[in-house]
């Protein structure tokens, strides 16, 4: 039962944030009753779901048992505490994966439900609901999104020819599998040059999940995004947010504000460039708790220097372009193997005629 849940919580991935994804299903003798997930936007949570799901079926939940992917929130925000309906629900016994870290629940939604009478069990599912909610779990601890970077090239690491040639190196299986990781993630984020170069629309192209485009992010210390580009002329559209310094010109800033464009303003790291770490707590600021890195190679070794790359997804196409070509990520300017961040492997599959491998930070 934990595992359905753990199921119905992934389906909410990229969809619910600033709230966690958490998926739920209520039992009594054996039977699913009612199941329920996290909505878009963090509304209605997985609990209330659940619930207004039997509701409108005319069952009962007297002395069912409800498994949660996470501990039942005991704080009035967007919506009434989920603990205090269970209570009301008459459920007799909740296993929970994991307790919340928010210190707004924290242990309380559990004591709340104690209090109550209903038997607590927790722990049941705990390390695959963290990996699903890694990233709201960095965030509340940390201040920070979780940030996978995504690469598509060649066996050996390379991007596009050194004429700048891209298109494409990487198959259409590939390509489609690059649109499901933006439909799981709440933001996708590209540095300048990549905007600039690409002129990128950054949604989600898949057949039925075009409304599951995530947030696009420009990292732009300057705000030299072009009015004209695809991503400023669609802003209104689906969000963009473009993350420049304080001494960024005002009259960019303004013209591309009036387009939709959302400015964030960080300050700047060496050479005039963002501060990626103070990038970072400003989008964990914001809510975003998943965010898609997909270059170019200045921002992804930016990110690994920096030691914020939680996971890769590595696409592989069966061809070699050499040294002159451009490469996945930029100089690291580290001198000994020691220092070289280093990731494990979590999965490799085929796609059609190329490689997707999937890669976790070692901790």
């Amino acid at each position: 039962m934990m595992r359905a849940a753990l199921a119905l919580a992934r389906r909410s991935l990229g969809r619910t944030w600033p709230n966690p994804a958490v998926g739920c299903v209520i039992v009594r003798d054996g039977h699913v009753i009612a199941r329920g997930r996290t909505r878009d936007r963090g509304r209605p949570h997985a609990e209330a779901d659940a619930i207004a799901e039997a509701a409108r079926a005319g069952l009962s939940l007297k002395g069912a048992t409800a498994y949660v992917t996470l501990e039942p929130c005991s704080h009035h925000g967007r919506t009434p505490p989920c603990a205090d309906a269970l209570v009301a629900a008459g459920v007799a016994r909740v296993v929970s994966a994991l307790e919340d870290p928010d210190p707004r629940v924290m242990g309380q939604g559990h004591a709340r439900l104690k209090a109550a009478g209903i038997a607590v069990e927790v722990g049941e599912g705990a390390a695959d609901a963290a990996e699903i909610n890694a990233g709201f779990l960095l965030r509340v601890r940390e201040g920070r999104p979780l940030f996978h970077l995504k690469m598509a090239g060649s066996l050996d690491g390379r991007i596009a020819t050194a004429s700048g040639e891209s298109k494409w190196i990487t198959g259409e299986a590939a390509r489609g599998d690059g649109h499901r990781l933006r439909a799981i993630h709440d933001a996708i984020l590209v540095g300048a040059a990549t905007a600039s170069a690409d002129d990128p629309e950054l949604t989600c192209r898949l057949p039925g999940l075009a409304a599951r485009s995530p947030v696009r992010i420009v990292l732009d210390s300057q705000a030299r995004l072009s009015p004209r580009s695809k991503l400023a002329t669609s802003a209104r559209v689906t969000p963009v947010w473009l993350v420049c310094t304080r001494s960024a010109p005002a009259d960019r800033r303004e013209t591309l504000n009036a387009l939709g464009v959302e400015i964030v303003e960080v300050e700047e790291g060496r050479d005039d460039r963002i501060d990626v770490l103070a990038a970072a707590r400003a989008l964990g600021g914001r809510g975003l708790t998943r965010i898609l890195v997909e270059g170019g190679g200045q921002v992804a070794a930016s990110f690994l220097k920096a030691g914020l790359v939680d996971g890769i997804s590595s696409y592989r196409a069966g061809l070699v372009l050499g040294g002159d070509s451009r490469s996945a990520v930029g100089g690291l300017e580290f001198a000994r193997l020691g220092s070289a961040p280093r990731f494990r492997l979590v999965s490799a599959r085929l796609l059609q005629g190329d490689t997707l491998e999937t890669w976790r930070r070692e901790d």
